[in-house]
């Protein structure tokens, strides 16, 4: 089986064994030889989805939530969860809480790279790369320290408050770095594939 998560930059595929990604434009060409379980957030790829071949399972996760507009990604996310927070660190980080299976809300903030983009854009002084080592603990003294301590602190600050100490379930492409901050965390590359399987286990008749 393999299950496929369409973004807006990749597609991401996963076989039971091995995790390997196309950008949009490869998964484009992409011509599939067996059935793919996916979802989508990306509208570009619509006219690829028509082949029979890709089953979406956006249906069939039933997350318990009365969150409005709530992405797919996230939703398989959350579905893998009963209990804590979920932050998905990518472009845009997003942060959602469960609590007893139920969705009880969430919000998203810009991730690292898009900060560090528009910094980039408001000088070219200012286009330094992040120091992933920098103490938190301590006030800056120089422009590298100073913008990473600006780009990290406020996220995990943030990521703090909304935790009030539960355990937090770190994903995405910054997530295995910012769980590092927090010692009641698990990076889980895995959450939204095991989110989806669980979708589909739940729907066996229907989708296998």
């Amino acid at each position: 089986m393999i299950l496929c998560d369409i973004g807006n930059t990749n597609a991401t595929f996963f076989d039971g064994r091995k995790i390997w990604n196309l950008s949009i434009d490869e998964f484009n060409t992409y011509e599939p030889k067996e059935k793919i379980y996916y979802i989508n957030v990306n509208e570009k790829v619509a006219q690829k989805l028509s082949n029979p071949l890709f089953i979406d399972i956006e249906p069939y996760i039933k997350l318990n939530s009365t969150y409005i507009g709530l992405g797919v990604d996230r939703a398989a996310a959350c579905y893998a969860i009963n209990n804590g927070l979920i932050v998905d660190a990518g472009s845009a980080i997003t942060l959602d809480l469960m609590a007893n299976g139920c969705h009880i809300g969430g919000f998203i903030m810009p991730g690292i790279t898009t900060t560090l983009s528009s910094l980039k854009n408001i000088s070219p002084r200012l286009d330094i790369p992040l120091n992933s080592q920098v103490d938190l603990e301590c006030l800056p003294q120089r422009t590298q320290d100073a913008i990473s301590y600006g780009v990290i602190k406020p996220i995990v600050n943030l990521i703090n408050d909304f935790a009030s100490g539960k355990s937090i379930y770190f994903t995405g492409g910054d997530g295995e770095f910012l769980s590092r901050f927090f010692s009641q965390s698990l990076y889980d590359r895995m959450l939204i594939f095991r989110g989806m399987q669980r979708a589909i286990n739940e729907n066996k008749e229907i989708l296998c």
